[in-house]
């Protein structure tokens, strides 16, 4: 391979910096998917958040004709999800919309899921729909309840973000390799199609730490140049 036989450490850093923005350019290219209708590569972490929020937000009837339906929360966190909206606001808006149904016929599945008093739950729903001061207890419970609400929720974005972020990552991976192997077949001379696979084949693993691989080398090769010296 005469490209890579021909390297100097003086080139092989904005060698890797080249690399590295071909797999970055093919991880925005594949993230640029989940503006399809159907969401793209994104269902495949969204599930873990449809799994919770099913958990949180069954369907009941008296919800069900409402813009608070399962459907509705489902939808609007999907498209909080598509768009690409901050981890800590999609939390915050789930846990809001649940709250918001909670009532006498969301309890039971709400304490199930959160392991709080079902009754207690209940008795709160009634007084915050109401406007009455809540209890010393119901105060204690409904802060439990708050907390794991969020931890709950948290869970499912974690999980839903790291397997889209895998997902993608795969993905990205044919993209790069026919972006470089396009290049190739435009600039014959600079590089041969079999050194482009090489290249698109290492360019998404290597993008996250192209600029600290760079660095590290620029680096190591400062080191060593000054202990010769």
């Amino acid at each position: 391979m005469q490209a890579i036989a021909a390297l100097t450490l003086s080139n092989l850093t904005a060698m890797i910096g080249a690399v590295g923005a071909l797999g970055t350019a093919a991880f925005g290219l594949v993230d640029s998917f989940k503006v399809f209708p159907s969401g793209g590569l994104s269902r495949a972490g969204f599930k873990f958040v449809r799994r919770t929020i099913l958990k949180l937000a069954p369907a009941v009837p008296s919800f069900e004709k409402s813009g608070l339906s399962s459907d509705a929360v489902i939808f609007t966190l999907q498209s909080q999800w598509i768009n690409g909206t901050a981890s800590s606001a999609q939390i915050n808006i789930a846990k809001s919309l649940i709250k918001l149904r909670l009532s006498p016929d969301t309890a039971p599945a709400l304490a199930s899921a959160t392991g709080v008093d079902e009754a207690i739950l209940s008795q709160i729903s009634v007084s915050i729909r109401s406007g009455t001061a809540l209890t010393q207890q119901q105060s204690d419970v409904y802060g439990r309840f708050d907390l794991l609400l969020t931890t709950l929720l948290d869970q499912a974005y974690q999980r839903a973000d790291q397997r889209y972020r895998n997902v993608a990552k795969f993905a990205a991976v044919p993209v790069a390799v026919a972006l470089a192997v396009a290049a190739a077949y435009i600039v014959p001379t600079q590089i041969t199609v079999s050194e482009a696979v090489l290249l698109g084949l290492i360019a998404t693993p290597i993008a996250p730490v192209a600029k600290d691989l760079s660095t590290a080398i620029a680096t190591a090769a400062q080191a060593i140049q000054t202990w010769k010296k």
